[in-house]
């Protein structure tokens, strides 16, 4: 290190946004003073050698993406940077509550909009937007899952706003993704700070395989002492497929494609070398729409033919349930704070971002008189995708945006620009205040359980807001601070 200058922070500017790591310039939050002396006691090239390296680590690992719409080729490197955020112990707890009580609220919402729809005749949420809801499907009417439980492995997006305030952004019911690079940066972060992970009290996130493998094998009848478990994928070419090989991998339960398995003799059974094997517990990675195409697409050729009815009559646990999408819709996540209070009794412990419904027309003349403050989202849409950000958006996107909104209402919700909170991040040689959010995974087995962590997505570029990978976003390792 001789003749070379050491890592400073203190041009570091937090700028008007929440920080996650520094209270003010040059003043650490009180859980991040030892990360951010260790990263000062390293000259620039040597920080810049170990991001590197923990890149070089993660790419040989096999953690990348797939971006369908990509031509420069399918498989992407999931972009990661060195500096972690960092959450304390008291603000876990709460969102650990916080999280377990949506849950909750959400799970009993499916079992009750699938059975006697209550919280619909009592006026709580209008039928039509239930039943005009594209992840709700009357085919699961009565349908009873084991033990009762819906949303099995739940992956909430929260945000941070300029004053502090944890938000919901939205609920990912049906096949949430991610934490196998919440498992992966982990691992990387041992190695590249180790004298950091002795001196400050991380929870670990690694059990989570086994975790998730208890909640699978909850979904088994009691009688049943040696289940065999598999994780479906629609494949390959799957943008999640690294994370379904090694989410099986690490569980020990077999990876199968739909052309593995087949319905006969009333159960779900899977090809092998000795013939068929029963399957007790699937853990699916592919959308309700392509699981079965004699009940939901004709046209798929992912899924299973005969499978909705072997679960129907209770011989198949599988995870999570089918018809869990219509939670996933925006205008339903709109009424969450609702159905908290319906169904628990209880007031919401996090709040929802503030939401325009723009099937009501007053809601909608707002959100067409203001589209430069707002972000405008497709109610089905994800990844970035269908989305309008009004203030980084041309006066021409925010008119096509407005006859989209017209022609359609209820496929449109609108929410004002949120000043995400940031992290520092090493871009080139410097360190640049960075938006992310936060995944957390919850899994609901014989209780409920909180990842701790989650998934931090970081827009890397400039000024952007949206974290998604396919958008050009990267992830951070995510640490929560023992109380």
């Amino acid at each position: 290190m001789i003749g070379q200058t050491l890592v400073k922070f203190s041009n570091y500017d937090p700028g008007p946004f929440y920080d996650e790591l520094f209270e003010s310039q040059g003043i650490p939050r009180a859980d991040a003073q030892t990360l951010i002396d260790r990263i000062e006691s390293l000259t620039m090239p040597e920080l810049q050698r170990r991001q590197r390296a923990a890149q070089s680590a993660l790419f040989k690992m096999g953690v990348t993406f797939n971006v369908y719409s990509d031509d420069q080729g399918t498989e992407k490197i999931f972009p990661f940077d060195i500096v972690p955020r960092i959450v304390s112990a008291s603000e876990w707890a709460t969102l650990d509550k916080g999280l377990k009580q949506r849950i909750e609220a959400l799970n009993q919402f499916l079992a009750d909009i699938y059975g006697d729809q209550k919280i619909v005749k009592d006026g709580i949420i209008p039928a039509e937007l239930i039943e005009s809801a594209s992840g709700f499907h009357k085919v699961c009417m009565g349908l009873k899952p084991p033990k009762g439980i819906w949303c099995h492995i739940t992956g909430s997006d929260l945000v941070r706003d300029r004053d502090g305030n944890w938000l919901v952004l939205e609920d990912n019911l049906r096949c949430p993704s991610g934490v196998s690079y919440v498992l992966e940066n982990r691992r990387v972060m041992k190695s590249t700070f180790p004298q950091v992970f002795e001196k400050v009290p991380i929870r670990p996130v690694e059990e989570y395989p086994c975790r998730l493998l208890d909640t699978l094998t909850n979904l088994v009848p009691d009688h049943i002492t040696d289940p065999t478990v598999a994780l479906l994928s629609p494949g390959i070419y799957n943008s999640a497929y690294f994370e379904h090989s090694f989410l099986a991998q690490q569980m020990g339960v077999e990876l199968v494609e739909g052309r593995d398995l087949v319905v006969v003799d009333g159960f779900l059974q899977m090809r092998t070398t000795k013939g068929l094997r029963r399957v007790d517990v699937l853990y699916r990675r592919i959308d309700d729409d392509f699981i079965d195409p004699t009940a939901f697409r004709s046209d798929s050729l992912l899924g299973i033919p005969g499978l909705m009815d072997v679960y129907r009559q209770g011989r198949l646990g599988l995870a999570n349930a089918l018809g869990t999408g219509v939670a996933d819709d925006k205008v339903i996540y709109a009424y969450v704070p609702e159905m908290i209070r319906y169904y628990l009794n209880e007031e919401p412990i996090l709040s929802n971002v503030p939401t325009y419904l723009c099937g009501d027309p007053k809601q909608q003349d707002h959100v067409l008189q203001n589209l430069d403050k707002l972000v405008v989202k497709a109610a089905n849409e994800s990844g970035g995708y269908g989305m309008l950000i009004g203030p980084h958006a041309t006066p021409e996107e925010r008119e096509e945006f407005a006859l989209k909104i017209k022609a359609n209402p209820r496929n449109y919700i609108a929410q004002p620009t949120l000043d995400l909170s940031r992290v520092p991040t090493l871009i080139d040689d410097e360190f640049q205040g960075c938006h992310v959010d936060l995944r957390p995974y919850v899994l609901y087995g014989k209780d409920i359980f909180v990842n701790p962590g989650g998934l931090t997505r970081v827009a890397l570029k400039k000024g952007s807001l949206v974290v998604n990978s396919s958008q050009g976003g990267g992830s951070k390792d995510t640490w929560v601070i023992c109380e």
